[in-house]
């Protein structure tokens, strides 16, 4: 059965396309609109020019440093600090989170971030490749379904400023969520 289209015009959404699993975020991508009957055009971004035309873009997770180093190589930290300062929705998962944040705790000296959150990161927080694990979130911005997360050698927030809210934690208190 046809599901019933919620919007009327197309949702351009990039995904930074320079390092890491960014294939798996246009799969899922594109299993949310076929889910929620809305009709999305999902592409590879790896050029500031691609940016241009977008509703949105999703930092994937990745390695950090590579990911930073290559944003400055491509010519793509600029123009997102200044889309991201102008109010351009932007999503940053385990790499992409700590790209987002004006601090992190134990970044390489002069690692490119796009400093647009304030909060603190720990990278890493949750151990080597061996203690990944996965869990249910409760997010309630999302509804009250669970939300399935990964935790793969992923980023913790551990301070917020004033103006960012939790969207979600640990059952020990640990914040993974925030916007």
């Amino acid at each position: 059965m046809d599901k019933e289209k919620k919007y009327n015009s197309k949702l351009h959404i990039g995904v930074l396309a320079l390092q890491g699993d960014f294939g798996a975020h246009l799969k899922a991508l594109q299993k949310a609109a076929d889910e929620l009957g809305v009709e999305i055009e999902a592409k590879a971004i790896k050029l500031p020019a691609q940016i241009e035309g977008l509703d949105g873009i999703i930092l994937p997770g990745g390695e950090s440093t590579t990911i930073g180093k290559l944003m400055v190589l491509y010519g793509l930290q600029e123009p997102l600090q200044q889309k991201i300062r102008e109010g351009f929705p932007i999503w940053g998962t385990c790499a992409g989170l700590i790209l987002l944040a004006n601090e992190t705790d134990n970044a390489l000296e002069g690692q490119p971030l796009l400093a647009s959150m304030n909060i603190r990161v720990r990278r890493n927080a949750f151990g080597s490749q061996r203690e990944s694990f996965e869990t249910d979130l409760s997010v309630p911005v999302l509804g009250e379904a669970p939300f399935h997360a990964f935790f793969i050698r992923g980023p913790a927030v551990e301070a917020v400023g004033p103006e960012v809210e939790t969207l979600a934690t640990l059952d020990d208190g640990t914040i993974v969520a925030v916007r």
